[in-house]
């Protein structure tokens, strides 16, 4: 698949955890408008690489650029503008407790300090954004009333609260811990906020119904590198044992304990 005008790149991006490496030497130019999937088992690097494009971790070696401004060099302060144009929804939410549905879709509002809203503009927004993913009369709850499926909606609506929009939404774990209904009720969701607020989605997943249903563009990261890449049919027909394996839900044989009695 041919990725023209990438609105993210990262080039011969390394990454280690004592010596651990993480990231081995990868390249990834994410394209502007479409969904990039990233397939991985659980541990292989798929959140690390989401951390890199939004300047929450640094390369060892390699760069990291967006809309072709090379960023993993900026100083936290640098990073500011470039982190308001890209939108984290994290695995677990990070919802605030202590506040309703509203307050924390209007978070952002707030500490976008050099653009902020009048409170009834805010109101307005916070609105129209639970209105988009479908929780327009959850404003006042709090997220211990909410279900898993709710608290993601809730995180969704967060992610886009921001005027303008974001440029890119980041995708942790979208699905995890939730029932396959609802995690349809996601996937179908993130496709629709690309197309409603054209946005770039990049989405880390080990739910492969999520990189079907989901996807423009999937790549499996496997022991630091990328070993697939192409649109999910092109994933599907891909016969590499371990891209199989993956794919069907397989074990790998070296983890596959047996026990002897």
């Amino acid at each position: 698949m041919e990725v023209t005008d990438p609105i993210i790149e990262l080039r011969r991006v390394t990454k280690s955890f004592d010596r651990q490496c993480v990231l081995d030497d990868i390249d990834l130019r994410v394209e502007r408008g479409h969904a990039t999937v990233i397939i991985g088992r659980s541990g292989t690097g798929k959140s690390v690489l989401l951390k890199h494009i939004v300047g929450l971790l640094r390369p060892d070696q390699g760069a990291v650029s967006f809309e072709g401004q090379r960023i993993d060099t900026l100083s936290e302060r640098a990073l500011v503008p470039i982190r308001r144009q890209i939108s984290f929804v994290f695995q677990l939410n990070a919802l605030f407790d202590s506040m309703t549905v509203a307050e924390n879709v209007a978070f952002p509002m707030r500490q976008n300090s050099h653009k902020r809203q009048s409170k009834d503009r805010q109101q307005e927004l916070v609105h129209e954004c639970l209105e988009v993913v479908g929780m327009a009369g959850f404003a006042h709850k709090r997220p211990a009333e909410l279900s898993g499926g709710e608290k993601k909606r809730v995180a969704l609506a967060r992610a886009i609260a921001l005027k303008p929009a974001p440029k890119v939404i980041l995708y942790d774990e979208p699905t995890a811990g939730l029932d396959p209904q609802r995690a349809d009720v996601i996937n179908k969701l993130i496709r629709h906020l690309q197309r409603k607020v054209n946005v770039t989605s990049v989405v880390v997943t080990h739910d492969m119904k999520t990189a079907v249903e989901v996807a423009d563009r999937v790549l499996l990261l496997w022991d630091g590198r990328f070993i697939a890449d192409g649109s999910p049919q092109e994933l599907m027909g891909n016969r590499e044992a371990r891209v199989q394996r993956f794919i069907e839900g397989v074990a790998e044989p070296e983890d596959i304990v047996t026990l002897s009695t």
